[in-house]
């Protein structure tokens, strides 16, 4: 199983260029099968790194600091679970 962490979108303040809202996905694929999750992160404070320096893997540890990476890579892989081992099916016997 492969669980890719991507941020789609940056909301900031154009005053000092402050990143107040990271919007975040981690998709987990194994073979034909798939989930995800999509969120956001939000921060209050002044910038610490310039906003043109700034690069997914430093926003990445913005985010993991402020959600349960373990966590939410225990869920993708559970829902994967689930997939290829469904525990309700739906249907008609006369279909």
């Amino acid at each position: 199983m492969t669980i890719v962490w991507n941020i789609s979108q940056l909301d900031r303040q154009t005053s000092d260029d402050f990143v107040t809202t990271a919007h975040w996905q981690a998709v987990a694929t194994d073979g034909d099968y798939s989930a995800s999750v999509i969120n956001t992160c939000s921060w209050e404070g002044e910038p610490t790194v310039s906003y043109e320096s700034l690069t997914q893997d430093d926003v990445l540890a913005w985010v993991w600091e402020s959600v349960d990476k373990e966590a939410v890579e225990a869920a993708l892989e559970a829902q994967i679970a689930d997939q290829k081992a469904p525990k309700i099916a739906r249907g008609l016997p006369w279909n």
